[in-house]
């Protein structure tokens, strides 16, 4: 029997505001952090997890993390069950009533979440989406909390999803371990970057195999134009661009917007509203279904923000987006994950996860390729966001091939950071900061 004996949380954060990477209209001097813990055990390995900042809040997450260490320490990673432990985080009624399943308790039951998810792996030798493919439809249907969620989906029909991917499993993941799962990048869009920085990256990113990039926008409209055009210019009419308005528009001015981009084709605007407004996104997708240069739509996506899967669910049941946009650490962690990649394909709507910041590359390729060996089966239209920074700071960085990342192999999540790391840029005594 093994035990977790102890819980230790830090803060870490990265000074990437000092040259404006991560930049956008509504966050214009991030400095990419994380809420980070390792569950140790009396045999080891340990368990790590994390959940994003971008700065300040990283001490409130941090606490929030702590409230829930009492349902950590103690428990055995061989025999716990994974789908009753998460429930038990984001069940609480005493923390549940700071935000029910949202906000900093929810962001902190992410961290825990996925700091299991990493030990139970690693103690099975398994990648943590190689060990979620080798699960049963019934497993992984258990590792579902299906409160608020049957009036769009069953657990009945979550088996059948599951049962149709079966037949293939072992191809895809033999096609997935030779040339990987899609990657696009947003490194050359940011908004503080100079227009001769984004033409020079967009021309890199093709170069290296990307078929699709994005820009961020929202700030100023006649700057926008002009950064679209020049990066359609640098990389020509067959390269997908994506956009980026960081939850800056209200509806009309969102169309507005849009339509002034159009003639440069962009391939869909992300988070073009409040994340929680499913009216909204509905209204701005309805407006945008004509828009493009061929009479085809301007494509709605969302996701980075939004709060759990009840609000994915209200966004599918709406025909608001056309794009799901995941977050590794936004929801709970890869429990509330599972069920929204099985609400995404119950829909027919495209999984495009959300990644970047520090660790969120690392992370959600597991869940992607997952979801491509046992979930969904498709790679249509699915690519991975990449952003080629901090991924130095942990022991098993992502690996970007061809413009695709290359399939994790080592046990565990890919979360656990480099020791130099957290101590140099530990908040507020490390050498980075002091």
């Amino acid at each position: 029997m093994a035990v977790i004996t102890s819980v230790d949380t830090y803060d870490v954060r990265f000074p990437t505001s000092r040259d404006l990477d991560g930049s956008d209209a509504m966050n214009p001097d991030p400095d990419y952090s994380a809420a980070y813990l390792v569950l140790s055990t009396d045999d080891g390995p340990d368990g790590h997890g994390f959940t994003f900042t971008i700065g300040r809040g990283n001490d409130v997450c941090r606490a929030a993390i702590d409230a829930l260490v009492p349902y950590v320490v103690g428990l055995d990673p061989d025999t716990v069950d994974l789908g009753a432990f998460a429930r038990s985080l984001t069940h609480d009624s005493q923390l549940r009533w700071l935000g029910p399943e949202k906000g900093v308790m929810h962001l902190a039951a992410a961290a825990v979440i996925n700091a299991m998810w990493d030990l139970v792996a690693k103690r099975a030798g398994k990648p943590v989406w190689r060990y979620l493919a080798d699960l049963s439809p019934e497993q992984i249907v258990d590792l579902v909390d299906w409160r608020y969620l049957t009036d769009a989906l069953t657990p009945d029909e979550a088996l059948e999803i599951l049962r149709a991917a079966e037949p293939g499993r072992a191809d895809r993941i033999a096609r997935l371990t030779e040339r990987g799962y899609p990657a696009y990048t947003t490194s050359p869009g940011w908004l503080g970057y100079s227009d001769d920085k984004v033409v020079r990256l967009a021309r890199q990113a093709v170069a290296d195999g990307f078929t699709q990039i994005k820009l961020k926008v929202g700030a100023d409209a006649a700057d926008d134009v002009r950064r679209l055009k020049i990066a359609r210019e640098a990389v020509g009419p067959q390269i997908r661009i994506a956009l980026d308005a960081n939850q800056r528009w209200d509806v009309a001015e969102a169309v507005d917007r849009m339509r002034e981009l159009a003639p440069y084709d962009p391939w869909w605007i992300e988070e073009p509203t409040s994340p929680d407004d499913v009216l909204a996104h509905a209204a701005i997708r309805s407006a945008l279904a004509t828009s493009a240069p061929d009479g085809g739509p301007i494509r709605v996506a969302t996701g980075e923000h939004v709060a759990n899967r009840v609000v994915f669910k209200q966004l599918l049941q709406a025909d608001a987006i056309d794009v799901v946009q995941i977050d590794a650490c936004r929801v709970g962690g890869v429990n509330e994950n599972v069920a929204i990649l099985l609400l995404a394909v119950k829909y027919g709507v495209p999984v495009c996860p959300h990644a970047g910041g520090v660790g969120l590359c690392e992370l959600v390729q597991h869940l992607s390729m997952f979801d491509f060996v046992a979930v969904s089966g498709s790679m249509r239209d699915r690519v991975v966001e990449y952003v080629d920074h901090l991924h130095e700071h942990f022991l098993d960085p992502v690996v970007i091939k061809d413009g695709h990342y290359v399939a994790p192999s080592a046990p565990g999540f890919s979360a656990a950071m480099r020791p130099e790391s957290l101590a140099t840029y530990a908040y507020p005594d490390g050498p980075a900061w002091v």
